[in-house]
């Protein structure tokens, strides 16, 4: 059952936009959206979305690396202060909210403030941007496992919290978010406890998006490969024998908005 507005009709729902493409937009999400009064919305997410709550006040709390457009302490005020003005609060979120979208601590925050709110699942770019590049993260015969992990930790921590000496044994595929930066030393550490310098990988940039883009190569070169290409985030990794299947299974047309921009 979801829960019900406060008295003065104020809530907060947190909505996972989806990894890119608008279409992947649940149908519950693009509900609330076109009935929000305010929209608090991420970098990543698809402009065109916006354009479904033209009457909404539109807050941007977009974040990239050293960079916080807000703090996330201003972020979760702004929730409970508009939702205590009696409006509907649209938090849009790229992927899934509560896919390293600190989407639980914007929950915490709403239920402490005790003001109503729901959370809307999203497509995450962990499942979506593997399949727009043709790559099945589970293959019968190939892997019948994989983990989701972030490359991508708080700059103050004396040590990770990712494991990647047990990860490198412990699942079939590993999909890697905001990893690009810490490339190098998380395909080096795969190596070093085990992994083939011949496992397959590849870095999807933009997946799901008209100027999607994929450099494949392995274990061994990948970073030497994403350095030539020139990538930057967002970039999705996906490492494993599955990646190997894109050759087959690429259905997707990459870089479509690029080429019509050059004829």
């Amino acid at each position: 059952m979801r829960v019900a507005a406060g008295r003065r009709g104020g809530s907060v729902a947190l909505v996972g936009a989806g990894p890119g493409d608008p279409g992947l937009m649940t149908v519950r999400g693009l509900e609330l959206l076109r009935r929000a009064d305010v929209v608090v919305y991420d970098r990543l997410v698809d402009p065109r979305l916006l354009d479904e709550a033209p009457r909404a006040r539109r807050i941007f709390a977009g974040k990239a690396t050293g960079h916080h457009t807000l703090s996330q302490e201003r972020i979760n005020a702004l929730l409970v202060v508009h939702a205590r003005r009696g409006r509907r609060v649209v938090r849009l979120k790229g992927g899934d909210p509560f896919v390293f979208g600190r989407g639980g601590e914007e929950a915490l925050a709403l239920a402490q403030a005790r003001i109503p709110f729901e959370v809307v699942p999203g497509v995450s770019s962990a499942v979506a941007v593997p399949a727009y590049a043709g790559i099945p993260l589970t293959h019968r015969g190939t892997a019948s496992s994989f983990a989701v992990v972030t490359g991508h930790e708080d700059t103050d921590k004396l040590r990770s919290n990712v494991d990647w000496a047990r990860l490198a044994r412990a699942a079939d595929t590993l999909v890697v978010l905001m990893g690009l930066k810490s490339l190098p030393r998380i395909a080096r550490t795969l190596v070093a406890n085990g992994r083939p310098a011949s496992t397959p990988v590849a870095l999807v940039r933009w997946g799901t998006t008209d100027v999607q883009e994929t450099v494949t190569g392995t274990l061994g070169d990948i970073a030497a490969r994403a350095q030539r290409a020139r990538l930057e985030p967002p970039v999705v990794a996906v490492i494993g024998d599955v990646v190997a299947l894109r050759e087959r299974l690429a259905w997707f047309a990459e870089g479509r908005f690029l080429k019509e921009i050059a004829q």
